[in-house]
């Protein structure tokens, strides 16, 4: 029982799942983001915080070139290929099995050369 005698809130089971079968849904890509091609942008939440600060999920970008702003997010790459370039700072290729992290309000923008797979986990303030 929690101090106010509610009980409580239910932890979420733990599960594990093969990241190349996770069903992804559509999501939105904002066309002002969209630099050149028609990248398309799936997606699906596997679990989130009950605050929503915490969100981890798989997120499927096509081929395309994209501009975005950035959360604090870790993730890793389990198919495909793109180049990430941060302005003003680095250039990251990422490729199967590659850890990746992103800072919050960071600009970047994505050159994705082979649909690209990646399990995340994000902070959101």
């Amino acid at each position: 029982m929690t101090t106010n005698d509610q009980p409580a809130p239910a932890r979420a089971a733990s599960f594990a799942v093969p990241v190349a079968d996770v069903a992804l849904e559509p999501e939105p890509l904002d066309p002002d983001r969209i630099v050149s091609g028609d990248p398309v942008v799936t997606g699906a939440v596997l679990w989130e915080s009950a605050d929503g600060a915490q969100v981890r999920g798989v997120w499927q970008i096509t081929p395309g070139v994209v501009t975005d702003t950035e959360a604090d997010e870790m993730f890793v790459v389990v198919s495909g290929r793109a180049t990430v370039e941060i302005e003003g700072g680095a250039v990251l290729e990422l490729g199967p099995g590659t850890v990746g992290v992103l800072r919050e309000g960071d600009r970047t923008t994505w050159t994705v050369h082979e649909t690209l797979r990646k399990a995340y986990h994000l902070t959101q303030r």
